[in-house]
């Protein structure tokens, strides 16, 4: 089937960063930020952590958001929807001071805005595990703007995370394409290959990978960035 649609992963695809490292720094301006209401920091990354494990294994009933609150609250109390305000408010401003972990791929800019004038789809397939203003802070961190992107997912406007398929499925519903017209990028073996499973094609940014079950890899198409758009155009005269 025709190549009409591209999806990439944000967090070590489009941009470029260590996840650990980043991960560290994130918890680390977020206890800063809330611990002065009273928080306890090991208390609340372990929360987080549970929180972000239900919104992995969401069933699409509910949203992400509501996935993530609700067992949050269930460990750190209810006083937790008066902090709402808090957290919204660290999103938007403080955790700009994680830019620092983060770089941005020129190739992958470039190749992106070429892809959109050439005709394709092009969405974002960021595991939706952060609020909007979250993900579009890191979107303009990679050199993007939220328009760029004909969809890109965030805990507001999904019930799904990854690696569940019924994530993939519904981008592809969304953007009303089947899943054999796609090609997900990402840089996360165990999350973003998983697409192929439904029909999608698959490509493996190697510059940040992350393979924490050491799947064999060696069929699977994958390289940099310049290797990624020589695969798009030998998809393409497929056709």
């Amino acid at each position: 089937m025709k190549l009409t649609t591209v999806l990439f992963d944000l967090d070590g695809t489009l941009l470029p960063m260590d996840n650990d490292s980043f991960t560290k720094e994130y918890f680390k301006l977020l206890c800063k930020k809330v611990v002065p209401l009273g928080y306890d920091p090991d208390e609340l990354v372990a929360a987080i952590w549970k929180g972000t494990a239900a919104m992995v294994a969401n069933d699409g009933v509910i949203m992400n958001d509501k996935a993530f609150w609700k067992t949050f609250a269930e460990i750190m109390g209810e006083r937790v929807y008066d902090d709402m305000p808090v957290f919204d408010e660290f999103y938007r401003s403080d955790f700009n001071e994680a830019q620092h972990m983060c770089g941005k791929n020129e190739t992958l800019i470039a190749l992106v805005h070429d892809l959109k004038a050439r005709g394709f789809k092009v969405a974002l397939a960021t595991n939706p595990i952060f609020p909007a203003t979250a993900t579009e802070n890191r979107i303009r961190w990679a050199g993007f703007e939220p328009e760029d992107f004909e969809l890109y997912t965030t805990y507001e406007n999904i019930g799904y995370s990854k690696p569940n398929l019924e994530y993939y499925k519904e981008i592809a519903k969304r953007l009303s394409v089947q899943p054999q017209e796609c090609l997900m990028v990402g840089n996360d073996v165990g999350e973003d290959l998983v697409a192929a499973q439904i029909g999608m094609r698959t490509f493996l940014l190697t510059d940040y990978v992350i393979n924490r079950k050491n799947e064999d890899i060696s069929q699977q198409a994958r390289g940099n960035a310049d290797q990624l758009r020589i695969h798009i155009d030998y998809l393409s005269s497929l056709e």
